[in-house]
């Protein structure tokens, strides 16, 4: 197959969840620029009207939905929506993410719950429910966006976000499984660990400590606007074929230090 038909998403149908702003919409847009469809889907749904309002630029379909991923609800409404607009789900990117900033001793119980629920359990519950629709096709593409922050500790002059890098952790683990549990279905599970994009979540981290990141990241800058496009189309699209279970880190080097 022509290398160019591997990485074309024509005719495809992917939900992102955090779709309406930051990493969920760059991977929706690139996603777009493919050929594929898109959902765009969060708690915000104001976020998503205005990234499918210049998504929808791009020649595709897009649909935005109101999502708390937590809610199994609210999850199984929008798996509904989507397949009653385009039959079937290709692509689910579990994108939405929360985090806390706090030393260890000092997290707050409710807090680690939150972080913890958004991040593990939503994309769980997204996963098992966009999972069931996948199994009945006999194909998909899970991408689950975890972290550097969840491949080990972090400097807490950098990151001291306890619960996020615990949840990150999870993530990958919960992509590796879900990747060995469903390959006999054909449903690919693969997860992105970004390092430092600058986004609304990371403001305040990349503020406070530019430069002990930038002097640890062998391409010296965090990443752009287009930097994780590239991956997750890859992740999506046939090229990824015999790739599952894996974790791609797009965070310019800083893993290799």
């Amino acid at each position: 197959m022509n290398v160019k038909h591997l990485f074309d998403l024509t005719g495809k149908t992917a939900i992102i969840t955090g779709g309406g702003r930051g990493l969920g919409e760059q991977i929706a847009t690139g996603f777009a620029e493919a050929g594929a469809n898109v959902v765009l889907c969060s708690r915000k749904k104001q976020a998503c009207d205005e990234a499918a309002a210049k998504i929808e630029g791009l020649g595709v379909r897009v649909l935005s939905l109101k999502c708390d991923i937590t809610n199994p609800s609210d999850v199984q409404e929008v798996v509904n929506e989507t397949v009653r607009e385009f039959g079937s789900i290709d692509i689910l990117v579990n994108n939405s993410g929360a985090s806390w900033g706090a030393p260890a001793i000092d997290m707050p119980l409710e807090a680690w719950h939150k972080v913890m629920n958004v991040n593990v359990t939503g994309t769980f519950i997204m996963s098992q429910t966009v999972g069931r629709i996948m199994i009945e096709q006999g194909y998909g593409k899970i991408i689950n966006i975890a972290s550097v922050a969840g491949l080990g500790g972090t400097d807490p002059r950098v990151l001291d976000t306890v619960g996020y890098n615990t949840s990150k952790g999870a993530v990958i683990t919960l992509t590796k499984d879900l990747a060995v549990k469903w390959g006999e279905h054909n449903i690919h599970v693969n997860a992105i660990a970004p390092g430092f994009f600058p986004t609304k979540m990371s403001k305040g981290v990349l503020a406070q400590g530019e430069k002990p990141i930038l002097d640890s990241t062998p391409l010296k800058r965090f990443g752009s606007d287009d930097d994780l496009k590239g991956a997750a189309v890859f992740l999506a699209s046939k090229a990824s074929d015999y790739v599952t279970g894996n974790i791609l880190i797009v965070d310019g080097g800083s893993h290799a230090m």
